[in-house]
This record gives structure tokens, C-alpha cells and sequence, in this order.
């Protein structure tokens, strides 16, 4: 089993974060997610792993230098998801790669996905599940339709796949490529089949808000009424008050009397003493965070 992790976008829903920091390196209950999805990949024995960068690319090098097993693909023109896919063709196996983009939080049976698509002999197996907000792929039986809003059955793309390496090549090499172009292509055809992953727990951080709504998911599932993860390097300040739930990452510096509520400091960040914020993503760049205290609504 061998995987490619796509990890080049820009990240635009996200910004200005992702202007500091690529998506897949955001902290997700203070650790990076995308080391949390390479130890998922290990976990299945997957080699070769490679991660492909673009934006920000040397933060995400620096992020895998303690993990020389893993193949890093830098590209210096932004190539999309397919023409990701094909540069890195020449460095795989000549089996199927399991795909899966770098922006996501799940617990998805990843041996599952890619045993049914051996077992299917599709050329194409998607992991596709019932979330009604992203459910945009028609499906008819066992076979994918299309990937358009319409009539009829529709389920959400995880972001998890299964390809042959032989539909790999028939991307053009050096050119920018949308993988569900090519998808689309096959599906008029019947060459793209799916595995239902329905009931693993899954989000896609594409935002703000989902980024903070997996913490809230994560810290205040089972607990009563939720509750704050603390790095031990942290320095937390007299007076402060922390409220509902919250992370705080390695080396962060809370000042005294401050008071956060749904909220995520990121490592290294400091929150000025006697400030007030809720609902925030504190990153430790000054400009980036003076403008989301000004502009919070909500006070703890």
C-alpha cells in the first residue's frame, strides 16, 4: 500500500492564516494535522509516502525532517491536484496509490478504502459517505455518476481515493490538472467506483469555523461541559479565565487577566494581558491577530 498526501494549496478559505501557516500544518488539539495524518498512513504500512508543497513549502519541509522516510515532492509552479498526482507518478510503485488531501481530520479505515478498490477492480475507488452539505456526487449502484449538484442519489467526496497509476499517466506532465476533471471523464464510463465510510468521524478544516468546530467537537465530546488542553510549556498568567473550551499550544505566553473562550493559541503566540477573545485562532503574527480582536463580536 503506498500513498501520496496532497499538501501544495493555497488554503484561500482560510486565510489571512494560511498566509502565515500552510493548512496542513495548522495544530489540531496542538499537533500539526499533518503529522497526525502521516502516523495514520504508517499505521496502515504504507510505503512509499510522499507529500507534495508548494505554498509555504519550506515550513512544510521543515515540518518532515525528522521523517526521512517520507518523499517530499516540491513543486515550484502550482500543478493542482492531478498534475500533483503526475509528477510524482515516476517516484511510486507501479500499484495503486491511495490519495488523500492534507486538510482533513478523520478516522476513516483507510485498508478498508483500499482493499475494496483492489477487490472492485475499479480504476477509480472513491471514499464517499452521507454529509449533506458537501453532497454533490451522483452515484447509480456501485458506480459514480458525476460531480455536480442534481437529482438523485448524491454523497460527499472525503477527499480519500484510490487510483490506478495507469489513469495517473493519462494526466499531461508540467501542467496544472484537476484530478476531478479526469474523474468525471471516467465516470461517463463506469471506471469509477466507491466505498461507502459512512460513520467515521471525519471533517474537512476548509474554514475558520470548521476549523474551530472540530476543536469543539474534540474537547467537549464526553466531557462535561468541555474543557481546555494545555501545552505544559505554556505560561499562563495570573487571573485568567478560560472558558468552555480551548487549546493552548508549546510555548505560548497568556497573559495576566486575560480571558479566552472557544479558542485556539497556537504555539509561540502570546495574548496580551487583559484582552478579552472568543471564538479566535491566536497565531502569534501581531498584524493577523490585532485584526481578529478587533473585529470578535463575542466576549467570554
Amino acid at each position: 500500500m503506498q500513498a501520496i498526501l496532497l499538501a501544495a494549496g493555497y488554503g484561500t478559505r482560510l486565510r489571512p492564516y494560511t498566509d502565515v501557516r500552510p493548512k496542513p500544518l495548522f495544530p489540531v488539539v496542538n499537533r500539526p494535522l499533518l503529522h497526525r495524518l502521516l502516523d495514520q498512513l504508517r499505521g496502515c504500512n504504507c510505503s512509499p509516502i510522499l507529500v507534495n508543497c508548494h505554498h509555504l513549502a519550506a515550513q512544510l519541509e521543515t515540518a518532515l525532517a525528522d521523517r526521512p522516510e517520507v518523499l517530499i515532492q516540491h513543486e515550484p509552479e502550482v500543478l493542482g491536484t492531478g498534475g500533483g498526482l503526475r509528477k510524482a507518478l515516476n517516484r511510486m510503485d507501479n500499484d495503486p496509490i491511495l490519495v488523500m488531501n492534507g486538510d482533513l481530520y478523520h478516522q476513516i479505515d483507510l485498508e478498508q478504502v483500499y482493499h475494496r478498490h483492489l477487490l472492485s477492480k475499479n480504476d477509480v475507488t472513491l471514499a464517499l459517505h452521507d454529509y449533506p452539505r458537501f453532497n454533490t456526487v451522483g452515484v447509480a449502484g456501485e458506480r459514480v455518476q458525476n460531480f455536480v449538484a442534481g437529482e438523485g442519489d448524491r454523497l460527499a467526496f472525503t477527499g480519500i481515493h484510490v487510483v490506478d497509476p495507469e489513469v495517473i499517466e493519462m494526466i499531461p506532465e508540467q501542467c496544472f490538472h484537476h484530478i476531478i476533471d479526469l474523474y468525471q471523464a471516467l465516470a461517463v464510463h463506469g471506471r469509477v467506483g466507491y466505498c461507502r465510510v459512512d460513520g467515521a468521524s471525519w471533517r474537512d478544516i476548509g474554514t475558520p469555523e470548521d476549523y474551530l468546530q472540530l476543536h469543539a467537537e474534540l474537547l467537549t465530546t464526553g466531557k462535561e461541559p468541555g474543557g481546555w488542553l494545555i501545552d505544559p510549556t505554556a505560561r499562563i498568567g495570573a487571573e485568567v479565565v478560560l472558558k468552555e473550551w480551548g487549546c493552548i499550544g508549546p510555548g505560548a505566553v497568556i497573559g495576566d487577566r486575560v480571558r479566552l473562550c472557544r479558542s485556539v493559541v497556537w504555539s509561540g503566540a502570546e495574548v496580551t494581558a487583559g484582552s478579552w477573545q472568543s471564538d479566535a485562532i491566536i497565531t502569534g503574527n501581531p498584524e493577523i491577530d490585532a485584526a481578529a480582536c478587533r473585529s470578535a463580536q463575542n466576549r467570554p
